[in-house]
């Protein structure tokens, strides 16, 4: 029970932690590409170098991402588009991390829980060597056991599997957000 114990408070740990950071990274990200269209749509110059200074203060991704592309404007298209995935494969791992560990716990918390049920069951077997198979109360203590640990090894993963589809979707969603946004901030700076 042990491990099982670990497992749920890890989860529990990046369950929040993901809430949390998520919904940082969204907003501030949100924020800057609205500020970043609103000075794009107007006329005057120097747009892009509004934009920079903007990219400079706005700690998010796609401002990350956007700072890339902007220091590489001069170049031909190609490059820059290069450049801006490469930035973005840069980011990835940021909103993914802690995914894997929830992952693995995923996996191994019913195996934990079977393994469990594979040691109550071999004390249950020890219980009726010794003691013969009258003795139905020497068998309880061993099969209790066994069911516990898979129930609790089954109770934390099923949670940690919708959590960790969430996680994913989120973050999934998010990157095509930044693909859709650094695609058309790509066809702006073609354009100059």
């Amino acid at each position: 029970m042990i491990p099982l114990v670990i497992c749920s408070v890890t989860a529990l740990a990046i369950v929040i932690e993901k809430f949390i950071s998520i919904r940082g990274v969204e907003k501030k990200a949100g924020e800057f590409i609205k500020k970043t269209r609103k000075i794009l749509k107007g006329d005057e110059k120097g747009r892009i170098d509004r934009v920079l200074a903007l990219c400079e203060v706005a700690p998010s991704p796609p401002a990350r991402i956007l700072k890339a592309a902007i220091e590489k404007k001069g170049r031909g298209r190609e490059e820059v588009k290069e450049v801006i995935v490469d930035a973005g494969s840069l980011e990835v791992p940021y909103l993914g991390r802690y995914l894997r560990i929830l992952e693995t716990i995923v996996t191994i918390a019913p195996l934990i829980g079977l393994l469990g049920t594979v040691r109550g069951m071999i004390r249950a077997f020890n219980e009726i060597a010794l003691q013969g198979v009258g003795q139905p109360g020497a068998l309880a203590g061993g099969i209790s056991e066994a069911l516990y640990t898979t129930a609790f090894g089954l109770s934390i993963a099923i949670p940690c599997l919708i959590f960790y589809n969430y996680f994913t979707h989120r973050t999934e969603r998010f990157i095509r957000k930044l693909e859709s946004f650094s695609s058309e901030f790509l066809e702006l700076l073609a354009g100059r």
